[in-house]
């Protein structure tokens, strides 16, 4: 005759089941954590560059209603809306609109308009801003046939997105070059 053997009683997890699930599960809830901040990080780099690539196209679309261009189509080698790094903007008129009749005037309406849109860009604005007649990247000349122009602003370290952000002590320069022909 044969005997029953019990068989085991198997219920539900043990409790070390549990343990790595839920560590798991901590981890997963951590990475998302992480993915939403970084996520944050790059929709406010964006917003700025987006409200940066904005400006710049303004001020073209200012350049180019006040119709610059010689007879050859292209923009003249000096101009009151032309700035050289380094260089301070003219000084602001009490308003700016409507939008004063002089190309400097129009051209310090504008600073002072991207001062208060970018983020520590009204510090930058004599420093890393310029604009200019340009015949290749970053080297303003009064030839060629494009202007280009730099725009700058300022952001915690770690927040600019861009390859050649330079870093200044907690805060970091980020630049947007907008090249063009008129």
């Amino acid at each position: 005759m044969k005997t029953i053997s019990p068989t085991p009683h198997v219920q539900g997890f043990s409790l070390i089941e549990m343990l790595v699930t839920i560590v798991l599960v901590a981890i997963g809830v951590l990475g998302m954590v992480a993915m939403q901040a970084r996520t944050i990080t790059f929709t406010q780099d964006s917003v700025q560059r987006n409200a940066a690539a904005m400006l710049a196209d303004d001020l073209i679309e200012i350049i180019r209603s006040a119709d610059i261009v010689d007879s050859n189509g292209l923009p003249p080698s000096t101009s009151g809306y032309y700035k050289a790094k380094s260089s301070t903007f003219p000084n602001a008129p009490e308003t700016c609109s409507p939008l004063p009749a002089s190309a400097s005037q129009r051209l310090s309406c504008w600073a002072k308009k991207t001062g208060e849109i970018l983020p520590g860009a009204a510090d930058l604005l004599s420093s890393d801003f310029y604009i200019c007649r340009s015949a290749t990247p970053t080297n303003c000349s009064t030839n060629g046939s494009a202007i280009e122009i730099q725009l700058a602003w300022q952001v915690k370290k770690g927040e600019c997105l861009d390859a050649t952000a330079s870093e200044e002590d907690e805060k970091v320069t980020c630049r947007y070059r907008l090249r063009t022909e008129l």
